[in-house]
């Protein structure tokens, strides 16, 4: 008979191969990876695994997230093949901290979360405090394998960072498997961390110190003023003052000032042909009024980047970064609404099937266009405020363009499925304009 508790006690066991990263080379661990995929799908369910697969695997005839779990692993080790430590950490955030968080959920889960009823403060608290204390033992485990070998702050802080925003992340009201989302999110902001430097820092921590005073006392009035206007939510206004401040004090007021406009068009968008929007049954919920995470979706990795040109030694790309989520963010918004708004024919891009508006991953060619030209003129502001070069201005573009597009193939697969919501699918969409921007900057 299936039990939950042996389920989660294997899946936290097996955290226990992480130990072997400090002594084997990124292809054998590549191979070891492989063969518990393997093994996973031909010995285990052979061999007494029944018992730790689910009712639900059991019924569609493969358990997905037995076999997801060694594929996030070679995942890891591929992407971090000279930063063993970044993949052992990750691997102990996945397997102690998620499975703590459900131990401790079912057993002493009493306070449901306020954004997910399904799960609990308790979990969450597991979660960091058991998948911290794991990531920071195996990146401490291994440092003396990397060369050079991590600072002892990386060892000691990073880990902590990416069992918080795991944490967070497979909190999130999703079907998308936390084998997933949570060694993803815990690789990538120990890759962020790692990329942090004392030099860069103590080059512009005097500029940041300046920008400080000020930076609290623009996104307090700013907040507070989205609030009172019921542009935002309680919770959009904490976020959203949480980002401003961290954008203000890294990047000043240019920074600030294309995050306001971002803003500031999303806004004004989503209120364009609210009537029609509404007979439609298309429009934001709650007219519009943004929450936390819609706050972070659309403008944390904007927060991120300007974070990363005063804390990394590449100031130049996480600029272009910057611009390029926000210019990608606000074009999709402006293309979402105006195409809700004002578009005619709406249509699937993969099938070019005609559909009603709303339909997750369809477009308008006035959508489009409208998304086309907002990423156009955002980015053009960054260039005037000085934030990139006017070079790249057609960079950025082309990324808000494949990030739109992305999103789009998403949206119709993976949202229309319930698999994953509208906010992760804002995020992917910032994080691949960022990504392409940056690349197509560098080839030029």
């Amino acid at each position: 008979m299936f039990s939950e508790t042996a389920r989660q006690i294997v899946h936290i066991s097996m955290g226990v191969f992480a130990l072997l990263l400090r002594v084997l080379t990124w292809w054998q661990a590549a191979l070891g990876a492989l063969a518990a995929l393997l093994f996973n799908a031909v010995v285990l369910p052979r061999a007494g695994g029944r018992a730790i697969v689910r009712p639900a695997d059991a019924s569609r005839g493969y358990p997905f997230g037995i076999l997801i779990y060694p594929v996030s692993v070679l995942f890891l080790i591929l992407a971090f093949p000279a930063r063993l430590d970044i993949a052992a950490s990750a691997w102990g955030i996945l397997a102690v901290g998620d499975g703590a968080a459900t131990l401790a959920g079912r057993r002493w889960g009493r306070h449901r979360l306020a954004w997910n009823p399904d799960k609990s403060v308790e979990g969450l608290l597991a979660f960091i405090a058991a998948g911290g204390a794991a990531a920071v033992f195996f990146a401490w485990w291994t440092a003396p394998a990397i060369t050079p070998p991590p600072a002892l702050a990386f060892i000691v802080v990073a880990p902590v960072l990416a069992a918080v925003a795991a944490g967070l992340v497979e909190t999130v009201p999703i079907a998308l498997d936390d084998n997933i989302s949570v060694p993803a999110t815990a690789g990538a902001v120990l890759w962020l961390c790692s990329l942090v430097t004392a030099g860069a820092w103590a080059g512009h921590a005097d500029a940041v110190a300046a920008n400080l005073v000020p930076a609290l006392a623009v996104n307090t009035v700013a907040a507070t003023g989205g609030w009172l206007l019921r542009t935002v939510r309680l919770s959009g206004m904490l976020a959203g003052w949480a980002i401003g401040v961290a954008v203000f004090a890294s990047l000043g007021a240019p920074g600030w000032g294309l995050l306001f406009l971002t803003f500031l068009t999303a806004t004004v968008t989503s209120r364009l042909g609210l009537k029609k929007k509404a007979l439609l049954g298309i429009a934001e919920e709650r007219g519009g009024r943004r929450g936390a995470g819609n706050a972070f979706a659309n403008t944390g990795l904007a927060a991120i980047a300007a974070v990363a040109a005063v804390a990394t030694p590449f100031p130049d790309a996480a600029r272009v970064a910057f611009v390029a989520a926000l210019a990608t963010g606000g074009g999709d918004t402006v293309a979402s609404e105006i195409g809700k708004a004002w578009g005619g024919k709406t249509y699937l891009p993969a099938t070019l099937s005609a559909v009603r508006p709303g339909t997750p991953g369809a477009v308008s060619f006035e959508g489009s266009a409208a998304g086309i030209l907002g990423a156009l003129a955002l980015a053009g502001c960054g260039a005037l405020l000085g934030l990139v070069p006017a070079w790249t201005v057609w960079a950025v573009v082309a990324g808000a363009i494949a990030g739109s597009a992305v999103e789009s193939a998403l949206a119709a697969t993976l949202e229309s499925a319930r698999i994953v919501n509208n906010d992760v699918l804002n995020f992917v969409n910032t994080a691949t304009g960022a990504i392409v921007a940056i690349a197509i900057v560098r080839m030029s």
